[in-house]
């Protein structure tokens, strides 16, 4: 397919590429530190980056002292300012600088903004740090005492002032702001105040010494300060090569973005290089279009301010560069896995503990296939009667063979129950199934091989009219077991089946988590050693309804009819959690499907579901998943039982996190994948 397409640019679905640059320092030499500038900057041209940001006064730099205030050497910074600009206008890419600056009587600590023709702007620092090891107060004057609101810089007279906005008028949410060092440690930085102007890219010059633990709180108030602002940070500080009279220098650079970071440098590189992520500032702009605190806070908060305008290059056209999990809703990272797993399954179990003193219950029926969702709804009833000092028999657990179940998931069911000493028993409904087809007039009843909608839902129905009644009979109450992907495609049997309950723990955990859960309580014995071995089987049970009976011994497949859950949870979470159109949707899962080879896949991935999906496939099944998600489920989501929200952006509940008409139509949807999406 031609590369050319529109789909197929980075820059084209609303990302930004940065670059932090981390350059070796020559101490009070201008031009050695523009070499090192104009030699950065053309390496990120080739990378295809839009915006670079270097460390605090990295044309002079850092630790120099009384130097600054040495006119031959502000003379040189002035010249140099000229000559990146001018590299940064022949690259096309929009550079920070940090430099001392003269304006009036005053030398600032300044970020000066370079490109699209020459310098768009400077940018004093607000607060001048004056304690411990530092003296800035000796050279520079803090932002609020200038007298001039423009400063004349090589050859031109721009805007001179703390918290100007700089706004791509050719690229939509490119908008940046920059802050310098000490300003991020203040108590009301002024990055703040820029994101609420407007920017979504906050860009930090800083130089800050290294001691031991600094570069983990520097961490934490990137990441802080773009959850709270709802936007990108882009941290870098002076390294190698910097005066270590009596300082030290790591050069860490970080890139954050909505609190996760999507890229870091080398830290004590003896080197000059960059650090490299593409900022999805459409998403940015999306989070905070429907954050109502954020729009709160800036009618409350906001200031005006000068935006100064600028033509962008046309971005990156390149693959993604940034962390895309093939699994949203399961993360790469071993210890992050571990730790979504924990919270993810005591969330489940305090949820079922919870209604299970509200109703001063002490027995629950549950129906038992040997599957995937009601193991796991299974595990959480044990782990929360365990908890709350109930004994195990009070868990009912029924298994309800019918018309296609196999001897395998029966067995697989028996010995769960089993092996967590639960109360056990089998109702058989094809009796009562063949009385109702029989009664209906349906054509399997005659023998005939028909095994339509039908013929699902009376087994499917029967399982929850006794699992409801058994209820009754017990005083308990029917835990549910239905997923949060089947309840997105709605994959479910109306008002019966995995739709209804009395209390369904599993509702807000997706089927691809669902795996490393029941793997996550194996390998730690959560619920007792006896059962592990029969969770490992049951891991590897293909996913089926078992409603139609095997033909040529192939068992009927969920994944056949509503398409791979990889995918589906992939399309369920980019659409729910952010809203984005359907064609970066399909974007995003080709970017991270198309190579079965690269990137990083969770622990534990089986290599037989290491797979990779076309444009095509992508396309064919994100069709499918628009028309159930928006067009033929939403009626069954308006009638949910109750059950705990699990993850970020994750309850279709009607009470909770998507609420939506059930007569809609997926047609805009549709349209726009359509429309932009090649074949």
């Amino acid at each position: 397919m031609p590369t050319t397409h529109p789909f197929h640019s980075t820059a084209a679905h609303g990302f930004v590429r940065v670059a932090a640059a981390t350059p070796v320092v020559h101490t009070a030499d201008p031009v050695a530190n523009a070499d090192e500038h104009v030699a950065l900057i053309r390496q990120a041209a080739e990378r295809g980056v839009d915006l670079i940001v270097f460390p605090e006064l990295s044309l002079s730099g850092y630790a120099i002292d009384d130097l600054l205030m040495q006119a031959a050497l502000l003379d040189e910074v002035e010249r140099q300012i000229v000559r990146v600009a001018e590299a940064a206008d022949a690259a096309g890419v929009i550079v920070v600088a940090g430099a001392p600056v003269r304006n009036g009587d005053a030398l600032f600590n300044c970020a000066v903004v370079l490109g699209a023709g020459g310098v768009l702007g400077v940018v004093p620092k607000t607060y001048l740090p004056n304690y411990r090891e530092y003296y800035e107060k000796r050279w520079f004057a803090p932002a609020a005492s200038r007298s001039e609101d423009a400063v004349a810089l090589g050859g031109d007279t721009v805007d001179f002032a703390p918290g100007l906005v700089f706004e791509a008028v050719n690229r939509p949410g490119f908008v940046f702001a920059v802050e310098i060092c000490e300003d991020f440690w203040a108590p009301q930085p002024p990055s703040t105040r820029a994101a609420l102007a407007g920017a979504r890219i906050l860009l930090n010059l800083s130089a800050s010494n290294i001691v031991i633990g600094k570069a983990d709180e520097r961490a934490l108030l990137c990441a802080s300060q773009s959850t709270r602002t709802l936007s990108a940070y882009v941290f870098t500080a002076s390294g190698w090569g910097e005066s270590t009279t009596d300082l030290a220098w790591d050069g860490q650079a970080t890139i954050h973005e909505l609190g996760a970071r999507l890229a870091e440098g080398e830290r004590f590189a003896l080197e000059s290089h960059l650090t490299v992520a593409d900022i999805d500032v459409e998403r940015i702009g999306l989070d905070r279009l429907r954050n109502g605190t954020f729009a709160d806070c800036v009618r409350l908060e906001g200031e005006a301010v000068t935006v100064v305008p600028f033509e962008a290059g046309p971005g990156p056209s390149a693959d993604l560069i940034r962390p895309l999990d093939r699994f949203p809703f399961v993360p790469d990272d071993p210890a992050r896995l571990d730790q979504d797993c924990y919270e993810a399954f005591n969330i489940q179990v305090q949820g079922l503990m919870r209604r299970l003193k509200a109703t001063r219950g002490e027995k629950v029926v549950i129906g038992v296939s040997g599957g995937l969702d009601s193991t796991q709804a299974l595990l959480v009833a044990c782990r929360a009667f365990d908890r709350l000092g109930l004994p195990r028999s009070g868990i009912l657990g029924y298994t309800l063979p019918g018309f296609a179940t196999s001897e395998g998931t029966r067995s697989n069911a028996w010995a769960l129950m089993r092996a967590l000493g639960v109360t056990g028993a089998e109702i058989d409904i094809k009796p009562t199934a063949t009385t109702m087809l029989e009664a209906i007039g349906h054509p399997s009843a005659r023998g005939e091989p028909v095994h339509d909608i039908t013929f699902e839902n009376v087994q499917a129905g029967l399982r929850t009219d006794y699992l409801f009644r058994l209820a009754n009979q017990n005083g308990a109450f029917v835990l549910g077991t239905g997923d949060l992907s089947e309840l997105a495609l709605g994959w479910s049997t109306y008002g019966v089946g995995d739709h209804m309950s009395h209390y369904n723990v599993n509702g807000g955990v997706a089927k691809t988590l669902m795996r490393h859960l029941i793997r996550w309580v194996a390998d730690r014995e959560v619920v007792g050693p006896e059962a592990v071995p029969v969770l490992r089987g049951i891991l590897g049970t293909e996913i089926s309804p078992e409603l139609v009976p095997a033909v040529d011994g192939r068992i009927q497949s969920t994944e056949e009819a509503v398409g791979p859950y990889a995918l589906n949870d992939f399309f369920l979470f980019h659409v729910t959690r952010f809203g984005l159109k359907p064609s970066k949707v399909a974007w995003l899962a080709h970017q991270a499907w198309k190579d079965a080879a690269a990137g990083h896949w969770p622990a534990g991935t089986p290599d037989g579901e290491k797979v990779e999906y076309d444009l095509a496939a992508i396309k064919h099944w994100l069709r499918k998943f628009l028309v159930r998600f928006f067009q033929t489920a939403q009626f069954k989501r308006s009638a949910l039982p109750n059950g705990p929200k699990v993850v970020t952006g994750g309850s279709l509940s009607p009470r909770g996190d998507w609420r939506a008409p059930s007569d809609a139509t997926a047609r805009v949807w549709l349209d726009e994948l359509e429309a932009n999406v090649p074949d």
